[in-house]
């Protein structure tokens, strides 16, 4: 947890690595998800300095509760700013540009 977390932070981020524990998951991976779930709640909230635009505006983790679980993306793929995130990660020229299916079409040749 960063710097200066709160207590609330800090019990919300070992429920979620021990829940993601007990369903099988590795400690290294636990760890990821609960930090990447409590980075967003804090970004939601206005607690970290930084935000990116999927944080504030995806629908929050607690509320979603498990229906992208499984199969991450979902029935109809992960979201615009799922792949754009993706693509700024890999370093895909134009991505701002593209629509949906650009972005997927970029990142799977990307792949090959």
């Amino acid at each position: 947890m960063p710097a200066g977390s709160s207590s609330k932070r800090e019990r919300q981020y070992e429920h979620i690595k021990e829940s993601a524990q007990d369903r099988g998951e590795s400690t290294k991976r636990a760890e990821e998800i609960a930090a990447r779930t409590v980075n967003k709640e804090r970004a939601r909230s206005g607690e970290s300095k930084t935000a990116s635009r999927s944080s504030k505006q995806d629908m929050s983790s607690s509320k979603r509760g498990g229906q992208r679980s499984g199969n991450r993306t979902g029935p109809q793929g992960p979201t615009r700013d799922q792949l754009y995130n993706e693509a700024k990660q890999r370093g895909i020229e134009g991505r701002s540009h593209m629509n949906k299916d650009q972005l997927q079409r970029a990142l799977d040749s990307k792949k090959s």
